[in-house]
């Protein structure tokens, strides 16, 4: 592997965090040997744009810095490739890294361990979600969840987390359950009222929210958790669990398991990895050995 790496980085994730974070992350990285070159976009479209051309050339491996919406943009770029991805997490969910054991808001750490995860060749090949042509390492979410991500995104204040706080409390208030149409590998067809479903590579979305808990990256399927009709009270008591993902247990709850799915319901937007997609229907496909993981 070529000592040239890429740092693929987003100034503004973590409220500025990211452009903090790259100066200690490539320190540890050039420290270790590696010769280190930056890569920032003028917006989503040109940082996307610079890094698959960093992969073209044949960088060592793509670096990304910043939350889950970069480290989902870096998939885009080397999946499928043999161009390893290495993370420094930076941003509010920091999901994907969690779910690779990773450290979190850490530059300097997880500079170190992607560098002498490097030079140790300690790269792992994980499964990755594409939903219509779409990459992504976690969570594929729709439902409930996915209507709080589209209010909060909607709001313009407050600022942060809190926000989508908000966004919870307007959302319980006009909540009711969704007809979905659920097909799972070539069957069998599931018609459901749900909550919400939500198909996880990895085990975890929005900061550590557990609602895939038994997902495994490496086992070619993807994890289906289906949470059914319920009334706001059993959601505000099955909701916190999911930080435990105890909530699996639930009698309203269901999993299953598949390699592909589709899904299918009015008004829904599908988020991957807190990444908009569109309206369902999305069909969904778990690619095994997809990504090159640089980690533990």
């Amino acid at each position: 592997m070529t000592s040239e790496i890429t740092l693929f980085v987003n100034p503004t994730a973590g409220r500025g965090r990211g452009a903090q974070a790259a100066q200690p992350a490539a320190s540890a990285l050039r420290a270790a040997g590696f010769s280190v070159r930056t890569v920032v976009g003028e917006d989503a479209d040109d940082a996307l744009t610079r890094a698959r051309a960093a992969v073209h050339a044949g960088t060592g491996a793509l670096i990304a810095v910043g939350g889950d919406g970069m480290a989902n943009l870096a998939l885009q770029a080397v999946a499928g490739t043999r161009t390893p991805l290495g993370v420094i997490a930076v941003g509010t969910g920091n999901d994907f890294a969690r779910s690779l054991g990773l450290p979190v808001r850490d530059p300097a750490a997880a500079g170190a361990l992607v560098a002498d995860a490097l030079k140790g060749s300690r790269i792992r090949e994980l499964d990755l979600g594409r939903a219509d042509g779409h990459w992504f390492g976690t969570v594929l979410a729709s439902g409930f969840d996915s209507r709080v991500n589209d209010r909060g995104n909607r709001m313009r204040w407050p600022g942060g987390r809190f926000k989508y706080d908000l966004a919870i409390v307007a959302e319980l208030a006009a909540f009711k359950p969704v007809p979905y149409r659920i097909t799972l590998d070539d069957g069998p067809v599931l018609e459901v009222e749900a909550t919400l479903v939500a198909v996880g590579n990895g085990t975890s979305y929005g900061g550590g929210m557990k609602i895939c808990a038994g997902a495994d990256m490496t086992d070619g399927l993807f994890d289906i958790t289906v949470v059914g009709d319920c009334s706001r009270a059993t959601l505000l008591k099955v909701f916190p669990r999911v930080y435990k993902g105890t909530h699996l247990d639930h009698p309203v709850v269901t999993v299953h398991r598949a390699k592909k799915v589709e899904l299918a319901a009015e008004e829904i937007t599908g988020y991957a990895d807190g990444e908009p997609l569109g309206s369902l229907p999305l069909t969904v496909e778990c690619v095994p050995q997809a990504g090159l993981i640089v980690g533990p």
